[in-house]
């Protein structure tokens, strides 16, 4: 089973994980780590790698944000030949969905499954009831 990393600038991450729970009931393969307002990029690397090195196994990181201190710190992992997948813009639905395909050992297009699954909630509204109009 792989291991998830969820990185963020502040608690985010940790209340995603919290929120994720929930739902899914506790996760021993989900690990968090954000970036506290006092600390810089090196604090934040140490803080990573130190979970990193506690992991066995494959483990996929995802970030909350493309271009913030905890993605790039992670993307400059994967340059120094550390080996993982990483994506960022995490979301709920991405890390049920990881879960879900752990659990059911079956692989999963994490890249288009968060592409596939942001919706624009008003217009699913007016096409329920442009449905509705047309019965």
């Amino acid at each position: 089973m792989k291991n998830l990393i969820l990185v963020s600038h502040g608690h985010f991450c940790h209340e995603l994980k919290k929120s994720t729970e929930m739902i899914m009931g506790p996760q021993n393969t989900i690990f968090s780590v954000g970036l506290e307002t006092i600390e810089g990029a090196e604090e934040f690397r140490e803080k990573l790698v130190t979970i990193i090195n506690k992991l066995e196994g494959d483990f996929l990181i995802f970030a909350d944000l493309l271009g913030g201190t905890p993605c790039n710190v992670a993307t400059q992992l994967l340059m120094a030949d550390h080996h993982f997948e990483l994506y960022a813009g995490m979301n709920m639905p991405m890390i049920i969905a990881f879960l879900n395909s752990q659990m059911l050992d079956q692989d999963i297009d994490l890249r288009s499954f968060a592409q596939e699954n942001i919706y624009f909630v008003n217009a699913l509204l007016e096409q329920k009831n442009d449905e509705e109009d047309e019965v």
